[in-house]
């Protein structure tokens, strides 16, 4: 594992050893073995302590090239900005996904400041995806900071440092039920100890970068999968088909160091298509969140 000041480069035998450990000990040898397959590195995001650690921020003023207007939902007003990332300082090459290994993502969300939470962006529903942004600002592009419209509080801001961690898939997510299937009722992987174990070994605050995405409620992926197929009948089986397209772009939790709070101690995530990925079209990710 190579190291640099502030971020970890490579997945930590510690990480790896403890779900390893977890489902050697709570599932059967052969399912055990088939579940640790799923395993996926991502990036944990959490607070900077440390001069020179940070990867990006949540929260303050987005830094914007001259040209880039600040988000809006037409109809109802400005996006409140809610991280950036330094693609160059992140530590892309540990993911399995294609990461920009430079220039600036940003990321906005109208957070209800200005209607007091009436207007509300649902992955269901088309006219409110306007709601949630993500720009990429390719590296050598000049940048300036930008001050927030009027009536949008900016969160403080917290520099975030990033490091390698294993993560698991939400256990009925559909990459799931394509390993395992058919999975009756009393399938190991959906026993209550196992369960129990992976929340305990998933706690705190969680904002992430690739791997597997930490759902409040039920699978991110079949909600944008949902969705990208133009709300078809929940038992449509295309949309499990249609889910294990999209990965995990970011997910940021509610956090109270930046006072951002996500419903009820909900997250926001934003999806997008590998090919997608590889070619910045950050304008084709799909945004959802949820809360308890």
């Amino acid at each position: 594992m190579s190291v640099v000041p502030g971020i970890m480069v490579g997945m930590t035998q510690s990480t790896v050893d403890a779900l390893h450990t977890l489902a050697r000990e709570y599932l059967p040898q052969e399912i055990a073995e088939r579940w640790i397959g799923l395993l996926r590195p991502g990036l944990r995001l959490e607070k900077a302590e440390g001069a020179g650690s940070a990867v990006g921020r949540l929260g303050g003023l987005p830094g914007l090239p001259e040209g880039e207007e600040w988000p809006v939902w037409e109809g109802h007003g400005p996006l409140a900005f809610v991280a950036s990332l330094d693609c160059a300082a992140l530590p892309s090459g540990a993911l399995d996904i294609a990461m920009p290994t430079d220039g600036t993502l940003v990321f906005f969300y109208f957070d209800g400041q200005l209607d007091d939470g009436c207007a509300v962006v649902d992955p269901g529903e088309p006219d409110s995806w306007a709601g949630a942004r993500v720009l990429y600002i390719p590296a050598g592009v000049p940048v300036a900071e930008r001050t927030a419209p009027e009536d949008i509080q900016p969160y403080p801001e917290v520099p975030l440092t990033a490091r390698v961690e294993t993560t698991a898939p939400h256990l009925w997510h559909p990459v799931v039920y394509r390993e395992f299937a058919p999975m009756p009722d009393d399938h190991p992987v959906w026993d209550e100890d196992f369960q129990e174990a992976l929340g305990d070994h998933f706690g705190g605050t969680e904002h992430r970068i690739g791997g597997h995405a930490h759902p409040v409620q039920g699978e991110v992926e079949t909600e944008v999968a949902h969705s990208a197929l133009g709300n078809p009948p929940w038992n449509d089986p295309r949309i499990k088909e249609e889910a294990l397209r999209w990965v995990l772009l970011a997910q940021f939790d509610s956090d109270n160091d930046a006072d951002m709070m996500w419903g009820d101690c909900g997250a926001l995530y934003w999806l997008i298509r590998p090919e997608d990925l590889a070619e910045r079209r950050f304008d084709r990710a799909m945004f959802t969140w949820q809360c308890c």
